[in-house]
């Protein structure tokens, strides 16, 4: 018998492991956080002591004056709010058009169903750098080159195939029966997708959704390219704020860092529970 994906969901939450396994799992953990811990110490840093020789491993006088002067500068509060709408706008729009054909694919049979799931699994192992001059082209002819949309169709683009094989692996466990009851009771499949399908895969959407929204939030490539000075979105200003040739401002760099980083931390947090388990529904059938 198949494990249900609550039952996976809580193996991966609580794992059962013997204590010298639990110390290996933390050693590892500490080691993968020493980066998180160096960036966030180096926050708190005054500039001239960085490369200081006698640098203790903490702080020993902590400031926030690089916290205070992200906020304090207007451009990078134009790339947070353009990361926001930049963001926001690819998860809503991988979620609805990832949606529509993991729904296509799923529960519908037509010629070329199998050759679009092969092209989708392509997709997947061709990196994005390779596409970006097409890209470029294409959204130049088509006057969109420098807008939020060049950037939301882009990172749309490269996160569908993941966000199409989670929901439809959800969406293959969903008894037929369901739609047939639907049917029966006169609602069209527009109308089953978006109040029968669509609710009962809400942990997928969202896992869908936050995978769109950190491919936004942290694209650094195609915010450099394809986006003008106003549409930049954090990773681009960041760079281009506190990078120069021959130097940085580390400190500054760090704090803005920590910061671009928060949201995506609270946002896994909040939503941590539908993660696992839609990606726990996605793995599974049945």
């Amino acid at each position: 018998m198949m494990l249900r994906s609550r039952d996976i969901g809580e193996s991966i939450i609580r794992p059962r492991l013997s204590i010298p396994g639990r110390i290996a799992l933390l050693l590892l953990a500490l080691f993968g956080l020493l980066p998180v811990y160096w960036l966030t110490a180096t926050a708190f840093t005054r500039k001239e002591d960085v490369f200081s020789q006698d640098r203790p491993f903490f702080p020993v006088n902590p400031t926030i004056e690089n916290f205070v002067g992200f906020f304090q500068n207007d451009a990078l509060l134009k790339n947070l709010g353009n990361s926001i709408i930049v963001s926001s706008g690819t998860a809503l729009l991988a979620v609805l058009v990832g949606g529509l054909m993991a729904y296509s694919l799923s529960k519908f049979r037509y010629r070329g169903r199998n050759a679009i799931m092969f092209m989708f699994l392509i997709g997947q192992l061709i990196p994005g750098a390779l596409l970006l001059i097409s890209l470029y082209l294409m959204l130049s002819s088509a006057g969109l080159l420098y807008t939020y949309t060049a950037l939301i169709i882009s990172f749309t683009t490269f996160t569908l195939p993941l966000t199409v094989f989670l929901l439809k692996g959800i969406m293959d466990g969903l008894p037929d029966d369901i739609l047939e009851a639907a049917k029966v009771d006169g609602l069209s499949r527009t109308a089953t997708m978006f109040r029968i399908v669509f609710p009962l895969v809400v942990p997928g959407l969202i896992t869908a959704a936050m995978f769109a929204f950190m491919r936004g939030w942290s694209d650094l490539l195609f915010a450099l390219t394809l986006a003008g000075p106003d549409k930049q979105t954090l990773p681009a200003g960041l760079t281009q704020a506190f990078i120069r040739e021959g130097t940085a401002d580390w400190p500054a760099l760090m704090a803005a860092s920590l910061i671009t980083s928060l949201p995506l931390v609270i946002i896994f947090v909040l939503l941590q529970r539908y993660f696992v388990s839609g990606l726990a529904a996605g793995a599974v059938k049945g």
